[in-house]
């Protein structure tokens, strides 16, 4: 296995049945390649392995059967540790679906998710990707690096902590706008 994976998988994609390893349906029963490509960087991570990976915003909340198993998945049977959303745009011209990138370790605990609302990264949201002023990374990474549960409590702010419990209530909805005020 491996010990990190960065990732950037194909979006909206579907394979026929037959050309998915069963050890992949296993941990989500589906077609759609953004779901199958997470469940198979966790197969590919060993135990303690990080990932950070891009995924469509319908991962984090879609309401299929596979959705909510692969973020069952992710939160119980492993360290779900971010979810930073990405403003749409972010892959013009190439595609203008939303995104997220989630952070997590194979294996583990996942107590709290820490959210980050990413606004700008530092290029214009339309198909020229123009460089601006506005860059929100370099600030979710120090925001990341010194993160607290304890702390990054306030709702309203560009990042917070929330607790699995409340994670869990919410049957595994990773949209940071259930959880935003």
């Amino acid at each position: 296995g491996f010990d990190v994976i960065l990732a950037n998988p194909p979006f909206k994609g579907s394979l026929d049945e037959d050309d998915v390893h069963p050890s992949l349906t296993q941990v989500v029963k589906t077609k759609k390649t953004e779901l199958l490509f997470v469940a198979l960087i966790l197969r590919m991570l060993k135990k303690g392995g990080r990932s950070a990976t891009v995924v469509p915003d319908g991962v984090l909340f879609g309401s299929s059967k596979a959705h909510a198993a692969l973020r069952h998945a992710l939160v119980t049977e492993n360290q779900l540790e971010a979810v930073i959303s990405l403003p749409s745009g972010v892959f013009r011209p190439y595609a203008g679906v939303s995104t997220a990138i989630v952070v997590f370790t194979k294996g583990g605990k996942t107590d709290n998710v820490f959210f980050y609302d990413v606004g700008a990264d530092g290029f214009s949201l339309d198909d020229k990707r123009d460089p601006i002023g506005d860059n929100d990374l370099p600030d979710a990474l120090a925001c990341w690096r010194k993160r607290s549960a304890k702390k990054d409590v306030e709702r309203t702010a560009k990042h917070f902590m929330v607790p699995v419990s409340e994670i869990e209530a919410k049957d595994f909805d990773l949209s940071i706008n259930r959880y935003k005020e």
